[in-house]
């Protein structure tokens, strides 16, 4: 499989808010409005395609990738890079989340040479813990907002 990453524009902004999760996995569903538009327009959203130019995923880096609420318990005191991310629903579950996942960290980690790689994750997506530990990530901080327990996780 070949990955390509593009700049975020607003084709890509708006497939991606209408992708839908299955169950326990539609706690990643978004909405379409220009609110979260802008946000996926920011410039610190990539977009992610495939060789056939099919939308795969996408990811972000910095504080887009932060949740809020965690900032109030210290979860991201340490100086690291962040990263978020999100694979298509239509490739979710088919083995393609270690692939999917290292070409994002490849890139990170050319930019940002050195530097400790940080996400976010919701602690119930035990699927994606575990892949992150297949990865390098270790556990740091948990904290909890109004919709989920989270579980920071960081890679040096």
């Amino acid at each position: 499989m070949h990955l390509q990453i593009n700049t975020m524009n607003e084709l890509f902004a708006k497939e991606i808010l209408s992708w839908k999760y299955h169950i326990p996995y539609d706690f990643y569903n978004s909405v379409d409005t220009e609110d979260n538009r802008k946000e996926l327009l920011d410039g610190y959203y990539y977009a992610i395609e495939n060789e056939d130019g099919e939308l795969f995923g996408y990811f972000c880096i910095g504080e887009s990738a932060q949740v809020p609420i965690g900032h109030q318990v210290n979860a991201y005191r340490e100086s690291c890079i962040d990263m978020g991310l999100g694979m298509n629903p239509k490739y979710v579950g088919q083995g393609n989340g270690f692939f999917f996942c290292s070409f994002i960290l490849q890139s990170i980690e050319r930019k940002y040479k050195g530097v400790p790689i940080r996400l976010t994750v919701a602690t119930f997506n035990k699927r994606a813990v575990h892949l992150y530990e297949k990865l390098g990530f270790k556990k740091k901080a948990e904290f909890c907002s109004d919709k989920a327990q989270f579980t920071t996780m960081v890679r040096t």
